[in-house]
């Protein structure tokens, strides 16, 4: 009998499936990268997972890959046709599997979230975030879907995969079936629920009878809805039972539906906030059950097996992040880990405008043929002026290299604006980087001389052979009549030198900061985000599960905001409009929640002692507040450049600072750092 880990027992432990055993309770779920669409892509997802494989995962899913044309996301997405497409994905399976690990294809089919003129549904139902309609399947559509879903399942398998995942959750096809608000039909495949989950049952019992019992089945079930007309807790465990009864091997967890109203997985969720779902239907179920959502360090994947809320952990943005997390943690280095800090902003928000995934804390995600971090032939001294997010990531990756990297900053710590990112609610995570950091400068023996401020003739005294220039940003001084009044803030007054802000406030500035700064005046005592129950409250989840889809019925309990705030911007357009994709709505809620007055199309005209004056769709109006913050841009930070004899390089915001950017900023530095 093999011996437990010492670091992590639950989760390095094997997982006896009969026919195969995965090597630990680790899946690498579904994420759709857009590497299936490249020319290259084949090439590129071997890479992409073969990695992740070396790094311990026991267990991979890839993105998911339509049935047929109508199923797929869009009308761009590459289809397997024949045996012929299906033996290419041999690459990807042969370089996983020489790794020692296992992969199962994604079998999506997307129904009318199908951004295509084409799709299909159950019922003609548009999604609320689709502008198609979809097509209502008749009997010989429906089984043509059924077929196409096995017909892919068989591809998988001679592609060289272990096993596939059928998606039933998410308000993906399958899940558009289960559901009176999607199924409006009265055949045999609507009405009463033991229709509506026909096609659920009848796609996991064909799929069995074709691949045989010697390939993994994972099916997909969407616990918690999240939507109106969604599913019960009883109807979903009932689902569950005949899935299993069909022939799956495993049952994953699904929580909420695209359109649902409800953050999941961003970083302001609590980690592991939903484990408790599948806690209540692993108990009923007989087959091993994963749960998913927002757990992204070994150690709380540790306490949820050990709590005995699943089986196995599904966690995906976190192998973006770190590709040897296993390792790392297997080994007792999970100190070494680059934690996934749930911000979207390079994976979900590239996939929904059609950009190539990556990651904001590691920009080698899906680039692993192209940003390559191999030996420098040439040795060389650097200074690196700030370790703010860009001058953190080249350090770290320039000694990774081989050259010798004196980091200097003036501040008492690593982590530029990550030091105040990390100080608003729900963005705590912004810590775990700046561990990582701190941990990467003492494995890779960089000198880092904090409250140090250099000069231009202290770098051309020294024999540094190339400077960067990291230097970060200034707040930018909009000019507005009373600009220097004494109820003016900018925000590092507020979240970085804690002076004192009053009961009324106005924030000029819609961007991401301004929202931050929002964020931090409507709160106080704990974040949400570190409270499970709190956090459901808030947003009107049932966690007894006896509302329907889990929030019928439920009136949200949120704590009103100590102070007045409105939330000013010059443009237009609606407030928020430029914030992330698939998180900038959840802020926007957040502040609505809080009772913040969001005012678009303002001219500001004077701060006095009345308080702010406003222009607003013509009409003039007095802010009786009691602050104005400012939060209106900033401009870089560049002094180092006048004087400095040394050849140099800007990064990071001392070289754009239109916005905060800390994803721009890390990229920077380490595509630097590869070259240099």
């Amino acid at each position: 009998m093999a011996t437990a880990n010492p670091h992590f027992p639950k989760l390095m432990e094997p997982l006896d499936l009969g026919f195969t055993t995965l090597r630990n309770r680790v899946l690498m779920g579904s994420m759709h990268t857009g590497l299936e669409e490249q020319d290259d892509g084949i090439e590129r997802m071997a890479a992409f997972f073969s990695e992740r494989a070396r790094g311990g995962v026991g267990l991979i899913v890839t993105g998911g890959f339509g049935p047929n044309a109508e199923g797929a996301t869009h009308p761009m997405t590459k289809l397997l046709k024949n045996d012929e497409d299906a033996l290419k994905h041999k690459t990807i399976t042969d370089a996983v599997h020489k790794e020692d690990g296992k992969i199962c294809m994604q079998i999506l089919h997307t129904g009318r979230y199908a951004f295509n003129p084409n799709s299909v549904a159950p019922s003609a139902v548009q999604a609320p975030i689709n502008p198609y309609v979809p097509n209502e399947l008749d009997e010989d559509g429906i089984e043509k879907q059924i077929n196409d879903i096995v017909q892919m399942a068989a591809y998988a398998q001679v592609g060289g995969y272990d096993g596939v995942e059928i998606m039933g959750s998410e308000g993906y096809f399958i899940n558009q079936f289960l559901a009176r608000r999607t199924n409006h039909r009265d055949d045999r495949w609507g009405g009463e629920y033991e229709n509506r989950m026909r096609l659920a049952v009848e796609v996991v019992r064909r799929t069995r009878e074709r691949v045989g019992e010697n390939f993994i089945i994972i099916y997909r079930l969407s616990m918690l809805d999240l939507v109106e007309g969604g599913s019960t807790y009883e109807e979903v465990l009932e689902l569950g039972k005949a899935i299993e009864k069909a022939g799956a091997t495993i049952i994953n967890t699904g929580i909420g539906w695209h359109e649902a109203r409800i953050p999941t997985i961003v970083t302001k969720v609590p980690r592991a906030a939903f484990t408790w779902v599948t806690a209540k239907f692993r108990d009923a179920l007989n087959i091993p059950v994963i749960t998913s959502n927002r757990i992204n360090t070994p150690e709380v994947a540790e306490e949820v097996l050990g709590r005995g809320d699943a089986d196995m952990v599904s966690m995906a943005r976190p192998f973006l992040a770190d590709a040897f997390f296993v390792e790392k943690a297997e080994q007792g280095r999970s100190d070494e880990i680059n934690t996934c800090i749930g911000c979207n902003q390079a994976c979900l928000d590239h996939v929904f405008v059609g950009k190539m995934t990556s990651c904001l804390v590691n920009p080698r995600a899906c680039h692993e043929t192209e940003l390559i971090i191999s030996s420098s032939e040439q040795h060389k001294k650097l200074a690196v002026i700030g370790a703010g997010p860009a001058g953190l990531a080249f350090a770290v990756t320039a000694a990774e290299r081989g050259h010798k990297v004196t980091l200097f900053d003036s501040a008492s710590e690593i982590g530029g604006q990550f030091n105040i990112a990390k100080l608003i609610p729900g963005k705590e995570e912004f810590y775990e980087t700046i561990r990582y950091f701190n941990k990467q400068i003492e494995l890779n023996n960089i000198e880092v001389l904090l409250n140090t401020r250099v000069t231009a003739e202290d770098l051309n005294q020294a024999d540094f052979d190339e400077v960067i220039i990291a230097t970060g940003i200034k707040p930018r001084t909009p000019e507005i009549a009373g600009i220097e009044h004494a109820k003016v803030l900018n925000y590092l007054d507020v979240l970085k030198h804690k002076k004192t802000v009053g009961k009324k406030v106005a924030v000029i500035g819609a961007g991401g900061i301004g929202f931050d700064v929002c964020e931090y005046l409507t709160h106080e005592g704990e974040s949400k985000s570190q409270n499970i129950e709190a956090f459901m409250k808030s947003w009107g989840v049932d966690m007894t599960l006896k509302a329907r889809g889990g929030i019928e019925g439920v009136e949200a309990q949120v704590s009103p905001s100590p102070r007045e705030v409105y939330l000013l911007q010059r443009k237009e357009k609606k407030v928020g409009a430029d914030l992330g994709k698939t998180s900038g709505w959840i802020h926007r809620m957040e502040l609505k929640h809080k009772g913040v007055n969001m005012m678009p199309g303002c001219v500001y005209q004077k701060i006095d002692d009345e308080g702010l004056h406003v222009s607003v769709g013509g009409k003039d109006v007095i802010l009786d507040v009691d602050n104005v913050i400012i939060c209106a841009g900033q401009e870089p930070l560049r002094e180092l450049e006048e004087g400095l004899d040394k050849p140099y390089h800007l990064i990071g915001g001392a070289d754009i600072a239109a916005e905060l950017d800390a994803k721009r900023a890390i990229d920077q530095g380490t595509r630097l750092a590869a070259e240099i």
